[in-house]
């Protein structure tokens, strides 16, 4: 998923993007030993208009070999049309006191690769520290001062920080306002310092409180959730904030002849405005390339429409622009509604853009959100990602959120014919429906020739088995909810015959059911919150036995219910062949599930997977 906006803060913030949750007791399992953060200093000072010089004072030491790599150098984002590096101090400290400076030489300034080719609007740029002489047991050090000359919402200032997940000895934040500007926090980690104010200032200072982490668990929902973190702003609240946005995105949607000209094309016989809506969606998601490109007003403005549609490339913001002119054309309001696209379920109670990293489009009248970047999802479906995620629409200033589920289904249809040896030759069906259908047609579309020829033995190499086969691509260049792809071969091992031998009843086929009650059972106990989208799987399986080869036992049929799950696996002889049929199904309230959940669902997920691994007892002559 893309994700336009992240880099505006990304010189500042120290997010969690890798760790765990503090815990207030248990073991530390999630502090990485490797590094120590002796200090961390970030200090504002800001202007009436929003502009600020920060300082960063940051000490660190390599305890272990393997942070050397990591942490011998250091990135500097900053944005070239509104910021200023200077005073870059650096050094590598040596065990007995020596201090060895970084050389100006060694302060590298280059551009920040952007996800494509797209100069025109390229304006990130790094500063790239490479201290010297670094090893186990040496401190670096740097000092900077980056002052951001023109403030990315005029007359306002925000800011989001977590920690890392390392030992903490002085992590602190300063911010220092002008006293006619309140500054809003919400601090969860952090404590307030008491700090003395110069005349017509006021100073705000937070200090984080250091303890033990547990590591992130499989599928957990972002650390900025549930963990310490300080979001501040002068925003009283989102609606303020949307109506900042949106002043400064408006004008760039304007919609000339050209867009007027394009809108009409591609509605052309199309009489509702929903099937109008996700044409319209669908022509900018194939046509205009994402690229992560980060220019003008620090990236939170995007290209006018005109100019998106001209390069035929841009980001989330400029996506949504030209889908905002595009459907205005057609006589169809929409609004841009920012939203997370990661893991990020809770929105801080300080307004912040560290939060929102992604742009999709919301048309009202329809109740209907669009996300053209995904270039592996059809209009009309959202990326996983948003689903059940809080919006603030930019265009009224409400806050809403995304639909918990859409439609899915995974459909595997297996055919096994097993011989005296316990060799087979086989003949797989998948489909894939709903949401799910371009994600599976995309993917086979980015694969090459060469790679589809290797799928079929892979895939036997995953199971446990050897042989080879074909790949039945199907209709790449179709559209619709319906996906379906095939390949048939043979397997040297489907059973280890003659004499006794179990054969398995489960055969995960790239994201089949067995895969998906894997994913939901990736952890033996959970304390963190968790994504749980929706599940409708099943997977019909026969395997046909050659003379010769008696079936001497079948699994037993298992029916199970509860904690939204829905599972049933039956097992039958019909002549010398087994037919083996399961269902899975998964519903929830929304997109998140909480440990008292997984409580109740683990019991079953653990049925479901011995079941997973039961097999037929043959026995050959």
């Amino acid at each position: 998923m893309p994700i336009c906006l992240a880099v505006v803060l990304s010189a500042l913030l120290l997010l969690a993007n890798t760790g765990a949750a503090a815990a207030d007791t248990g073991t530390d399992t999630g502090t990485d030993p490797s590094m120590v953060v002796d200090k961390y200093i970030q200090h504002f000072v800001v202007d009436t208009d929003g502009s600020y010089r920060l300082t960063v004072d940051n000490v660190k030491t390599i305890v272990l070999q393997r942070a050397v790599q990591a942490h011998s150098q250091y990135y500097i984002s900053y944005n070239s049309s509104l910021d200023e590096v200077s005073e870059v101090e650096a050094s590598t400290i040596k065990p007995d006191g020596r201090r060895i400076p970084v050389p100006p030489e060694q302060v590298k300034d280059q551009q920040e690769p952007a996800s494509g080719d797209a100069p025109l609007f390229q304006d990130t740029r790094l500063k790239v520290v490479v201290f010297s002489d670094v090893a186990a047991g040496d401190k670096v050090a740097l000092h900077y001062v980056l002052k951001r000359k023109s403030a990315l919402f005029p007359g306002h200032f925000e800011d989001l920080s977590s920690s890392q997940f390392y030992a903490v000895k002085q992590f602190h934040l300063i911010y220092d306002m002008p006293a006619s500007m309140l500054l809003y926090a919400d601090a969860a980690g952090f404590v307030p310092v008491p700090a003395s104010s110069a005349p017509g200032r006021q100073v705000y200072q937070w200090q984080y409180v250091s303890g033990p982490n547990r590591r992130i668990e499989a599928e957990s929902v972002s650390y900025l959730d549930y963990g310490k973190r300080l979001a501040v702003s002068t925003f009283p609240n989102y609606a303020t904030f949307a109506r900042a946005y949106h002043a400064r995105a408006q004008a760039q949607a304007a919609a000339t002849p050209a867009i007027a000209t394009l809108a009409q094309q591609v509605t052309a016989g199309l009489d509702t405005p929903r099937a109008q809506a996700l044409a319209l969606s669908e022509w900018v998601r194939r046509n205009i390339r994402y690229v992560a490109v980060y220019a003008g007003a620090g990236g939170v403005v995007p290209h006018a429409a005109a100019a998106v549609l001209n390069n035929r490339y841009g980001d989330c913001k400029d996506h949504a622009i030209l889908l905002e002119a595009l459907l205005a054309a057609a006589g169809i309001d929409s609004s841009a509604a920012l939203i997370n696209s990661g893991n990020a379920y809770r929105l801080p109670d300080a307004p912040t853009l560290g939060i929102f990293n992604h742009v999709i489009t919301y048309i009202a009248a329809l109740d209907l959100y669009l996300d053209s970047t995904s270039d592996a999802v059809a209009a009309g479906y959202l990326p996983p990602a948003a689903l059940g995620k809080p919006v603030l629409l930019a265009k009224t200033g409400k806050l809403a959120q995304t639909p918990s589920m859409q439609p899915e289904i995974n459909r595997t249809l297996a055919r096994f014919e097993v011989d005296t040896s316990g060799r087979g030759s086989f003949k797989v069906v998948r489909t894939a429906g709903g949401a799910i259908a371009e994600p599976y047609r995309q993917a086979v579309r980015d694969t090459t020739p060469a790679e589809r020829d290797l799928f079929v033995e892979r895939t036997l190499q995953a199971l446990g088995q050897h042989g080879d086969g074909r790949f039945d691509a199907g209709l790449l260049d179709g559209e619709g909810d319906e996906y379906r792809m095939g390949f048939a071969g043979v397997s040297d091992n489907v059973a280890d015959l003659p004499g006794p031998a179990g054969v398995a009843t489960s055969f995960n086929f790239w994201g089949g059911l067995g895969e998906e009650v894997a994913g939901m059972a990736q952890e033996k106990t959970r304390t963190q919150d968790f994504i749980c989208p929706g599940i409708d799987a099943a997977d019909d399986i026969a395997i046909g036995f050659a003379p010769g080869i008696r079936i001497v036992a079948l699994p037993k049929a298992l029916s199970l219910a509860g904690a939204g799950l829905s599972y049933q696996a039956s097992y039958a002889r019909q002549a010398n062949t087994v037919h083996v049929r399961r269902s899975l199904r998964f519903r929830h309230a929304g997109m998140i599930c909480t440990p008292a959940d997984y409580v109740r669902m683990r019991p079953l997920l653990e049925r479901m997977m011995r079941d997973l691994k039961s097999q037929v007892i043959v026995k050959g002559g």
